[in-house]
């Protein structure tokens, strides 16, 4: 599996972004798909997610009501719709892809069976 984010950038506090996630290869045994960022001399951290299976989301609840994750299945996409940004907001967001075997799109940390993205940096200012 190979994921390409883009769409990071810098804004001004209570702007949006989106951030895309481009993937390709076999999705067959990935359950989940979802979007971690990190801050420098922290844990990545997931933020949003969507469960391949029936679709069901989940956010962190720094994020809920701000950040919308979707997907668009004909294109093996999966977005991130960032709005009202704060600047705690500001870090380098990674895409993900979590197999059956041992993967997981929540929690803190960087589990070594997801499939990562290259990141992207999303910087936000007051």
């Amino acid at each position: 599996v190979q994921l390409v984010e883009s769409g990071g950038g810098s804004v001004q506090a209570g702007g949006s972004l989106r951030l895309s996630c481009a993937a390709s290869g076999s999705m067959s045994y990935i359950f989940c798909m979802g979007w971690f960022r990190q801050v420098p001399g922290k844990e990545r951290e997931g933020v949003a997610a969507i469960y391949t299976s029936d679709g069901d989301t989940y956010y962190h609840d720094s994020v809920k009501g701000r950040f919308t994750i979707s997907q668009d299945n004909a294109k093996n996409t999966l977005y991130l719709q960032m709005n009202s940004l704060k600047p705690v907001d500001t870090a380098m967001y990674y895409c993900a892809a979590a197999p059956t075997f041992g993967g997981s799109c929540r929690g803190r940390g960087a589990p070594d069976k997801n499939y990562w993205g290259q990141g992207t940096q999303v910087t936000v200012s007051s």
